[in-house]
């Protein structure tokens, strides 16, 4: 293979991070201003969000945490969350064990079709990326758990077990976070709460992004915002970052989001930047890359039904805050990653705001 061959020749299945190549061709190198630089992380705000279910006053306290770290950054970690180590642990053993699986059991999910509940992929869009990147990825539908599970992968063993009890454990936390959210925004607790617990969408991301021999020169994925109203994402070695767009008079800078055994970080989607009418931003960020390591990361994405349509609550509409977004539903998520370039820098957000 040489350096300069295009993204189709690296299709799934033969993908330049699959198959270890020792150098980064050039269909995978980004723009400079996406890459690597100089941060720290000395801002990501960490919560404990066992508060919660303390007293008034002290669930008040963790709230308004909660506020200021969404209009800030649209992010924030969470400690004391209720989830036993060992479930985190096993379903990071049990994605890792998907992806030493051979080849030919792992195929039998590949699809580029962003409807299907299961499939596995490269990159963004498997050899239709302008830019390629370092990372393979399995997706599957998780809520609720008995309408999808018999669709997961059966290898290695014990993955529809552990990886479920995960995706459980996760969504009671999310539903948790979520009321804090709109409790937050002055809507109550329950606002969501039966459109995202009964009847809610859960998406599992399970990534891998292999070792990469230029690291300061791929991405393992590049600037972007969730579609969803939170995702809840673990991680075995850093290499997350994220955009401060305050930072630096307004100019913005990218911070590194520590690893910490047993913290959890809740990334805000553009379901929630919709649903606070602007208040609360959706976080953008990056996935950088390791020349040594593999890193495995579970993002579990929460929204609400597949066409249930999030909009502005009229409780935050006024003469002086009009609606600013369109509604929009993670099916409407799904037809605009059809037709757009996550790549090149295209955001869904960006479609649903109303111009003056």
């Amino acid at each position: 293979m040489e350096k300069g061959e295009d993204s189709s020749t690296f299709k799934m299945g033969n993908s330049a991070q699959e198959r270890g190549l020792p150098y980064v061709p050039d269909c995978y190198v980004v723009p400079p201003s996406w890459q690597p630089c100089d941060s720290n992380s000395e801002i990501v705000p960490t919560i404990d969000v066992s508060r919660l279910n303390g007293g008034d006053d002290e669930r008040r306290g963790v709230i308004r945490e909660i506020s200021l770290a969404c209009q800030h950054l649209g992010f924030f970690q969470i400690v004391n969350h209720g989830i036993n180590q060992n479930i985190l642990d096993d379903a990071l053993e049990v994605a890792k064990g998907f992806f030493e699986l051979p080849a030919k059991e792992k195929k039998k999910f590949m699809s580029n079709d962003v409807y299907a509940p299961v499939r596995y992929s490269t990159s963004l869009k498997d050899g239709l990326d302008k830019i390629q990147f370092w990372r393979i990825f399995l997706k599957h539908y998780a809520h609720p758990l008995h309408r999808w599970i018999h669709l997961w992968p059966e290898n290695p063993p014990g993955y529809r077990e552990k990886m479920g009890k995960f995706c459980e454990e996760v969504r009671k936390l999310s539903i948790e976070i979520m009321g804090a959210i709109t409790e937050s925004l002055g809507l109550g607790r329950d606002y969501l709460s039966s459109r995202m617990d009964e009847n809610g969408m859960q998406v599992m991301a399970v990534n891998c992004y292999p070792p990469c021999p230029g690291p300061d020169a791929a991405l393992g994925l590049p600037p972007h915002s969730d579609y969803s109203c939170i995702t809840i994402l673990l991680q075995n070695l850093a290499g997350l970052k994220i955009f401060d767009p305050m930072a630096h008079g307004g100019s913005g800078r990218w911070v590194v989001v520590p690893q910490v055994t047993g913290v959890l970080k809740v990334h805000i989607g553009d379901h929630v930047e919709v649903l606070s009418n602007g208040l609360y931003k959706s976080v953008v960020h990056k996935v950088t890359l390791n020349e040594e390591n593999t890193r495995i990361s579970l993002a579990s994405l929460h929204s609400l039904d597949m066409n249930d349509k999030m909009s502005v609550p009229c409780e935050l509409v006024n003469d002086e805050n009009p609606v600013r977004y369109k509604e929009s539903s993670f099916n409407d998520f799904l037809d605009f990653l059809v037709k757009n370039d996550i790549s090149q820098g295209d955001r869904f957000i960006d479609t649903l705001r109303i111009k003056d």
